[in-house]
């Protein structure tokens, strides 16, 4: 499979800067004693800096490029893997988080399930999406299939549905601009 992002790799972190931390934070509801997994999380940009908040964390990607530079950052455990086949034990996980990146995944409703089963009782999933009402979304998407990334976006909504489906509630909220999350609770 052709990995598209082995060409941005090495200067990721440099061109992709917006991060709302203080957002994630609260919604992972930071700190806490216990591992967080960034899935599709690349070159850990995101989770590097939750790192202070917990007790250790995994980047999970497909992109060897991706976590040569995660491996790069301190305190990272990158490791390879496909969002729909984890290769994590059930409820292994305190948090998990998806930053930008659930639209890359093959199978979104499979990756869901995975997620949620690593996701520990009293832990939290979060999702950070672009939102696809939003018009200058709608010309990313645009870019995205002009570079052949077979990007699948779904709207907040339908990923909440999906979670619902699931059994589990999920609570959605804006940027009031191009970013949306996704959040879900796992019941003890």
């Amino acid at each position: 499979m052709f990995d598209h992002f082995a060409f941005v790799a090495p200067i990721y972190d440099k061109i992709i800067r917006f991060l709302n931390i203080e957002k994630l934070k609260q919604l992972l509801e930071l700190p806490i004693d216990g591992r967080l997994l960034d899935a599709g999380g690349g070159t850990g940009r995101v989770s590097s800096q939750l790192k202070p908040w917990v007790d250790g964390v995994v980047v999970s990607d497909l992109s060897r490029s991706m976590l040569k530079q995660a491996g790069n950052k301190r305190d990272l455990l990158p490791v390879q893997a496909h969002a729909e086949k984890l290769p994590f034990a059930d409820e292994s996980f305190e948090r998990v988080l998806v930053v930008d990146a659930l639209h890359h995944f093959c199978d979104q409703e499979q990756a869901l399930a995975d997620l949620l089963r690593v996701l520990k009782p009293g832990g939290k999933l979060v999702i950070e999406e672009p939102d696809i009402n939003q018009f200058i979304v709608k010309i990313l998407i645009a870019v995205e299939k002009l570079l052949l990334l077979r990007s699948r976006f779904l709207s907040p909504e339908q990923i909440a549905d999906i979670m619902k489906a699931k059994g589990f509630s999920a609570r959605i909220e804006s940027d009031g601009g191009i970013i949306s999350w996704i959040t879900v609770g796992k019941e003890l």
